[in-house]
């Protein structure tokens, strides 16, 4: 199965360190996790041991934000879309663990249902398809996002293609996401979550920034709260440097970069 995956790839950058930290000889997903995590003593917003437990502990009917926000245990199976789903909570624990008590909170509140409302709707998104866009504060990082924004994709990603990796990164985090570019299309498109950074953040190394990232967002989604309006689109394989052929063509492909929908 993990065969499948190319690790050069740098969509994968967020999630490689947790994945270089999996014992190799072990029989299954959960196992695999658990003993990766172990050392991290990995907690749920209840303050219980994070466990990943075989799929079938999770009783029938029961909802499984619901389960893992009572129980501390993650129901996996052995495949990409939980072992992707695993390597986020080892990268990200803090922003995970507020995921899962907002998207707990809700079902508390208001049942499982066809209809999961704005909040949950948010956290289902984010958990599953977001990626993080950090950017400097002010100048440069500001002007990128508002590029976005209005869909202006060549300015965006061709003209100000020079701002990634000086005042601006992606981090990828929903693990659907990542399970979806093991066959990476053009078409495939993160939902993206801003996060503004001091310029300090860009001076900060890998295992830094990852942890400064998963204490900003957790924090922001605890004060916040989520819906599905706080999200912007971005093809990922439009990221400066992610894909072949980025010219200028690349990018006026406009059934893959849209313009912005007039309402």
């Amino acid at each position: 199965m993990l065969s499948q995956i190319d690790w050069a790839r740098p969509w994968y950058d967020a999630v490689r360190p947790a994945f270089a930290r999996l014992p190799i000889d072990v029989n299954c997903v959960a196992d695999a996790l658990n003993a990766a995590a172990a050392p991290l003593a990995l907690l749920n917003q209840r303050g219980l041991p994070l466990r990943f437990v075989p799929q079938d502990d999770l009783p029938e009917g029961r909802a499984y934000e619901e389960f893992i926000g009572a129980t501390g245990c993650v129901p996996t199976r052995d495949n990409l879309h939980d072992f992707f789903n695993g390597l986020v909570w080892l990268t990200f624990p803090r922003i995970k663990q507020q995921l899962n008590a907002l998207q707990a909170a809700q079902i508390a509140l208001a049942g499982v249902g066809k209809s999961r409302g704005a909040a949950r709707d948010g956290a289902t998104i984010f958990d599953e398809n977001a990626a993080l866009l950090v950017v400097r504060a002010g100048g440069a990082g500001e002007q990128l996002v508002a590029a976005l924004r209005a869909h202006g994709w060549v300015e965006a990603l061709y003209e100000r293609r020079a701002a990634f990796g000086c005042d601006a990164e992606v981090w990828l985090f929903g693990h659907a996401l990542m399970e979806k570019l093991v066959a990476p299309r053009k078409a495939i498109t993160a939902h993206t979550r801003v996060v503004v950074a001091g310029g300090d953040y860009f001076a900060l190394p890998h295992d830094g920034r990852r942890a400064w990232i998963d204490r900003k967002v957790a924090a922001e989604l605890a004060d916040e709260g989520l819906s599905t309006a706080c999200f912007t689109p971005l093809p990922v394989l439009g990221v400066p440097g992610w894909w072949e052929g980025q010219d200028h063509g690349f990018y006026a492909d406009t059934t893959v970069f849209r313009p912005k929908r007039v309402v």
